[in-house]
């Protein structure tokens, strides 16, 4: 049987990196190929250019026409190697994606495990309820901070009017209280200045009445 359908490989598989390599290196090995393809037919056309029609040119024209046949075969199985390596690049590009997105959920998996027993261990109604007592405690703090700031029975509004008249009253009324409680009249010098002179007065004062000038 194995010598039939040989025997079972057992080695790594190979991986679409190895695979892009491989056909890299041959699609750079058939350029080399074309290039010197490429080199012969510029040599037979220079030769070709040099001689005289005859049998010796149209021998020459069929090597030329045959090395021109072999570098297209090149280039076409240049072009399939590259549509090849193109293929299996996108290829692996796709397995990349798809790694990174199943990456990408197992993460997503995991943090969502955790916030779930992270926040379960949270009850919703106990903040709501600590906000509530926060909120009263606030509007409590206001309002004695209102009442300690209160004033007490002061008149918000005095204007000049009744500043000027309320002074004048307060005048009068100490002058007529002085005039009670000494007997001096007015213009006469108090009792308490007539028996002591100050020694910065120079002239004892007069204890007659001063008249007022008249006119």
């Amino acid at each position: 049987m194995n010598r039939l359908f040989g025997a079972k490989n057992t080695g790594p598989k190979p991986t679409l990196t190895t695979a892009i390599s491989n056909t890299d290196a041959h699609v750079e090995s058939v350029d080399v190929k074309i290039a010197k393809l490429n080199a012969e037919l510029s040599s037979h056309q220079t030769r070709m250019s040099k001689m005289r029609d005859g049998p010796g040119k149209n021998a020459l024209k069929q090597k030329a026409l045959k090395v021109l046949q072999q570098r297209k075969l090149y280039e076409s199985r240049r072009d399939q190697l590259q549509q090849q390596s193109w293929n299996m690049e996108q290829a692996s590009m796709m397995t990349d994606n798809l790694k990174n997105v199943m990456t990408t959920v197992e993460v997503m998996k995991s943090t969502q495990k955790t916030l779930k027993q992270q926040y379960g261990k949270i009850d919703i109604d106990k903040i709501e309820k600590m906000q509530d007592e926060m909120a009263d405690l606030m509007e409590m703090g206001n309002e004695i901070q209102e009442s300690l700031g209160r004033s007490y029975d002061v008149p918000e509004d005095v204007d000049e009017a009744e500043l000027d008249a309320e002074l004048e009253a307060l005048g009068e009324e100490a002058q007529f209280e002085a005039t009670l409680g000494t007997g001096v009249g007015e213009g006469e010098m108090p009792g308490f200045m007539v028996d002591e002179v100050p020694s910065f007065v120079d002239e004892p004062p007069q204890t007659t009445k001063v008249k007022e000038a008249a006119g």
